[in-house]
């Protein structure tokens, strides 16, 4: 297994991108000319990390780390960044979601401000304390779309990128659970049981696909983990994926190859390994036998988090989880 980087490590990638604007890689919705911004203008507070929800996912992380590691020396360099977090800057980053309607980063990057949320709520830190007061309303924003959107949403979307429906689900029900949001969390786990409950023998059809960072099957899998109690998860898994003892389907078994992480999206395969790896040690509770293979998905990509800067910007952040998943699950 090779060497994991440690909380200081992913803490320096991170800091090495949360303040690059160039290159940037944003959609913004334009009427007519006047409405175009250039970044810095359209997302003060997350203009950098290539594109938004990287730069907010990128921010969790480094909150995470404080939180895990307040003593580092990159510690301070992160306390320095989270004073960034102002009433002015979130007034112009909700600007923004305003003009750009209502499907603006939906769901990835509202998953990820939310993640971020319940991380700064979480902390003990008093800038991480103060920047949670401070962000608060950008995440009331999104929880009212949320609570707007997923109840017109008739099915769940099962892709391996973005817009996976069951892995924003994860990221939700952490903030309300922290939060301590009961409308929401009932929203979530309502929906996460109406749309997954009832699948059985998954056959994992189409995994990988060629640019996917997440496996459909596996995030699924996680999230019923997550909204079942252990028996009744126990009985689902079974008939969810029931040759899972003899490791079938047997490409969800298997850490991907990447041909190009100079390529933005063929780059997406590294994180695909390191989702797996976080889901599959999630799994492991239930499964011990899995931590094989989540230990598998992990080695196959820890050494590529720096390769390339179309990997670097968010892959930390699923190295992240794959470790903290392995430390709590191992």
């Amino acid at each position: 297994m090779p060497a994991k980087p440690d909380h200081a490590a992913l803490a320096r990638i991170a800091l090495a991108h949360i303040t690059r604007v160039y290159p940037h890689s944003g959609p913004q919705r334009l009427n007519c000319a006047a409405d175009w911004q250039p970044p810095e203008q359209a997302h003060p507070l997350f203009c950098g990390s290539y594109d938004w929800h990287s730069c907010v996912h990128s921010h969790w992380l480094l909150v995470r780390v404080l939180n895990r590691a307040p003593d580092l020396p990159e510690a301070v360099a992160i306390r320095q960044r989270l004073k960034r977090i102002t009433d002015d800057a979130v007034a112009a980053e909700i600007t923004t979601f305003e003009r750009q309607g209502q499907g603006f980063e939906r769901p990835y990057g509202w998953a990820w401000l939310l993640m971020l949320q319940a991380e700064l709520l979480r902390s003990s830190e008093p800038t991480a304390r103060r920047g949670a007061a401070t962000l608060q309303p950008l995440a009331d924003l999104i929880r009212r779309r949320l609570l707007d959107y997923l109840p017109r949403l008739l099915y769940p979307i099962r892709s391996g990128q973005h817009n996976n429906t069951a892995f924003a689900l994860l990221l939700y029900l952490e903030y309300a659970r922290m939060a301590q949001d009961q409308q929401l969390e009932r929203l979530l786990r309502e929906r996460s049981l109406t749309w997954f409950a009832n699948d059985r023998g998954c056959p994992a059809w189409g995994e990988p696909s060629g640019e996917d960072f997440l496996s459909p099957t596996l995030q699924q899998a996680v999230l019923m983990q997550q909204v079942m109690d252990g028996n009744t998860f126990a009985d689902w898994l079974d008939a969810f994926l029931p040759d899972l003892v003899v490791q079938q389907p047997a490409t969800l078994f298997r850490p991907v190859s990447v041909s190009e992480r100079s390529d933005g999206k063929l780059a997406h395969l590294d994180g695909l390994n390191l989702s797996r790896a976080w889901c599959w040690f999630q799994l492991s509770a239930a499964r011990p036998r899995l931590l094989t293979v989540a230990e598998a998905h992990l080695a196959a990509a820890i050494n590529h988090l720096e390769d390339d800067y179309m990997g670097s910007h968010w892959l930390a952040t699923f190295a992240m989880l794959a470790q903290q998943a392995a430390s709590e699950h191992a």
